[in-house]
């Protein structure tokens, strides 16, 4: 059975195969570090949270007078030469301090929407944008299910939020897991290639509009345990860019949207995040719920859909 209860300030979820904690204050949004534990492994997420949201950015260097904390950093060994400019600050993990929560509870499963209005905008750009999450953890499953999504103020050429998927990877030289899979690089890579930082634009990098869109889009960690920690857009095309890098630690982010919006209008990506015992078990759940783009939760039941079409539960 799912359950959820409140702990102060944060929510406390267990289900029949994993224990996870959603943050109300302090560092926010996804499933808290190290909250997610595997009950058949014992195996916990490495880095700072799962699903993590940050800000919403585009394409270009800054404009002439834009203030220092306006700025995107980039041309560096963290950053890479990847020229972008912020759309809507602050970065909501970090900054955001506290995030309003609803949570529904139904049969075999419980779930949390999260939300936040970005205060700050850049020039040319107004604030008010909005981002929100749902989080659904159901019964008998090792994963749970993450819909994020955000709307604009105003009309944007090419508007991508960053966020954390499935998470970074604290370590010492490879100390705690041994390789990760990318499905669209292709076989995994080993932990020794992450030993020494390099920027992202060097190895591993992942642009939509540069290769051909992937028939999945995994990412996973083999961890010291044996078992995979893995996360999945369930449409490969909401992805615009991904990052895999190391820069003191393996930074596994990436990019939804990357493409034109209109004010109003929201843009997202479904995710399902879990554990797995090996590749294939993760294609066969990918392949259940392949095309997601909408997540309807209610007491008396949950469901993913493409197009208004109900896919396999």
């Amino acid at each position: 059975m799912a359950t959820i209860r409140k702990e102060e300030k944060r929510l406390v979820i267990e289900t029949t195969e994993y224990s996870a904690v959603v943050q109300a204050e302090g560092y926010v949004s996804g499933v808290a570090a190290g909250s997610f534990v595997d009950r058949k492994s014992g195996a916990k997420d490495p880095g700072f949270g799962l699903l993590i949201a940050d800000f919403l950015l585009e394409p270009g260097s800054d404009l002439p007078n834009t203030p220092q904390e306006h700025r995107y950093s980039y041309g560096d060994l963290y950053h890479g030469n990847i020229a972008k400019r912020y759309v809507s600050l602050p970065q909501i993990c970090t900054q955001a301090k506290r995030l309003p929560q609803e949570i529904t509870e139904g049969e075999g499963f419980v779930a949390v929407r999260q939300w936040y209005r970005w205060g700050t905008a850049c020039p040319p750009y107004h604030a008010g944008a909005q981002w929100e999450q749902h989080l659904l953890f159901p019964d008998g499953k090792r994963w749970f299910i993450g819909w994020d999504r955000f709307s604009c103020v105003d009309d944007v050429a090419n508007v991508m939020m960053r966020m954390d998927m499935p998470t970074h990877i604290k370590h010492r030289g490879g100390d705690v897991f041994k390789q990760i899979y990318l499905s669209y690089h292709g076989k995994p890579i080993p932990q020794h290639a992450f030993h020494q930082n390099f920027a992202p634009h060097e190895r591993f990098l992942y642009h939509r509009e540069k290769r051909k869109v992937p028939r999945r889009y995994i990412r996973a960690i083999e961890l010291e345990k044996g078992v995979w920690l893995a996360g999945m857009a369930l449409d490969p095309a909401s992805i615009s860019e991904a990052w895999c890098h190391q820069r003191d630690y393996v930074c596994l982010i990436q990019e939804i949207g990357g493409r034109a919006v209109k004010a109003g209008e929201w843009t997202g990506a479904i995710h399902i995040i879990g554990y797995f015992d090996s590749i294939e078990e993760m294609e066969a759940v990918y392949d259940t719920y392949r095309g997601g783009t909408a997540l309807h939760v209610a007491t008396d039941g949950w469901r993913l859909t493409q197009g208004g079409t109900s896919l396999q539960k």
